[in-house]
């Protein structure tokens, strides 16, 4: 079957074709490649049609795709377990390698995905502290969990959703939006509410705005309010953790979160997340206390083992970051000499092997500046660059990412593809 008939076939099935709407392509005004298989670097649809991939599953592949050790120790995992819901050695070698190489994670809990990590953690600090409200970020995107969908960026914004139909005004009335990088802002909401604010989560370097690094004197503020109200911080890692560094966009502030959620690398290429932090905090789950969570494949042993292959490899080879960065440079490098050369109104943001083009002129620090991208030229762009074999994000609004399989002959692909592009639109 063609990329064409499985999809077209796929809409009487399932909603729009797809499990998640950003894949679907819709507002690209094309159906999606459906892909067929990965290795390395190098994806290939059903057509036979072969793609340079900058999305890595949306983050998770950072050693590329079917990387040999990861998919022997899913071989071998699975020879002898698929699934127990009790307790297994894996997830044991798992959590204690989180506590030892994680900063500030003292105590873990697994789950199944970053959705799951970061409404567990929300719920985890609402039991602590005794608190509702929450303070969440625009343009930050923490999953389709009910009270984080308001000013939620990425695919939200993209399919132009103001939050989502079937969430209740009661599910968001506990939640705060705060201005990214805006520190006064953020002290108005501690001013009027801060007695009444259990946590404040962030992504640290978001993803689903493109990619925003936070400042880090702004970072610093969000820690010190924290601390002078009694809320928790958490640092929301599941697109950074283990991709801007090992150890994540927390290596990037003189700043100690409370509790961190990470998902999408620590899996593998499966369905994974986990939640962790300070023992005092954790020790509120069930069944040592009040606060309860649970999941029938938390812990799942070959997603254990598919986690563990991956992270033992990164912590082994602490040059695959140095690798990562060097390409990171030159790609970035190269998109600011086009932009000199043409004039052209583009900016990059990257932050290790994650990145972003936005469509404008000047910095992009926030939400609002985001929104100020010219979408129209996305799309033609999007066009462009997937009809010369770079299979990207299809949003404005979304990273895309570098693996250890990219080199430098795949960043002077996409330049060239990427002029080639500038060239038309001045034309």
């Amino acid at each position: 079957m063609s990329n064409e008939s499985i999809f077209n076939e796929s809409k009487k099935y399932m909603p729009g074709g797809v499990n998640s709407p950003v894949r679907a392509y819709r507002n690209m005004g094309m159906n999606p490649p459906v892909i067929k298989r990965g290795k390395g670097v190098i994806i290939t649809d059903e057509d036979g049609k072969e793609y340079i991939d900058f999305v890595l599953a949306w983050g998770p592949l950072i050693l590329g795709h079917c990387n040999d050790g990861v998919v022997k120790a899913i071989k071998e995992t699975s020879e002898n377990a698929l699934a127990f819901g009790a307790p297994t050695k894996l997830e044991l070698e798992m959590a204690q390698f989180l506590c030892e190489t994680m900063p500030n994670v003292e105590m873990v809990r697994m789950v199944n995905s970053g959705t799951e990590a970061t409404m567990s953690a929300i719920k985890l600090a609402r039991g602590y502290t005794k608190r509702d409200k929450i303070i969440k970020f625009a343009g930050c995107y923490h999953g389709h969990f009910d009270g984080f969908l308001v000013e939620a960026g990425s695919g939200v914004l993209t399919e132009g959703i103001p939050g989502s139909l079937g969430v209740p005004e009661e599910s968001v009335k506990n939640t705060l939006i705060g201005v990214y990088n805006d520190e006064n802002q953020v002290r108005e909401l501690f001013k009027n509410y801060g007695k009444e604010i259990a946590a404040v989560i962030i992504e640290p370097v978001a993803g689903n705005m493109g990619v925003v690094k936070a400042q880090e004197k702004f970072i610093k503020k969000l820690r010190m309010y924290c601390d002078r109200f009694g809320a928790l911080l958490i640092f929301d890692e599941v697109m950074s953790g283990f991709r801007v560094s090992f150890t994540g966009a927390q290596s990037l502030f003189d700043v100690k979160p409370d509790l961190v959620t990470y998902a999408k690398i620590m899996g593998g290429g499966l369905p994974c997340g986990a939640y962790g932090g300070r023992k005092e905090v954790m020790e509120h789950l069930s069944p040592l206390g009040g606060v309860y969570q649970a999941g029938t494949m938390s812990g799942n042993p070959i997603v254990m083992a598919a986690g563990l292959a991956t992270l033992r490899q990164l912590y082994d080879h602490p040059e695959y970051y140095n690798h990562i960065e060097n390409v990171g440079k030159k790609l970035e490098d190269g998109i600011n000499k086009i932009k000199e050369k043409y004039n052209f109104p583009v900016t990059i943001n990257r932050a290790g092997g994650m990145f972003t083009i936005f469509f404008k002129d000047g910095e992009v620090t926030s939400y609002d500046q985001v929104k100020e991208c010219d979408e129209e030229r996305f799309k033609r762009y999007f066009t462009h660059m997937i009809n010369s074999g770079f299979n990207i994000a299809p949003s404005q609004y979304e990273a895309s990412f570098l693996s250890t399989t990219h080199n430098i002959t795949h960043v002077f692909k996409f330049l060239k593809a990427f002029e080639e592009f500038i060239k038309k639109e001045v034309e």
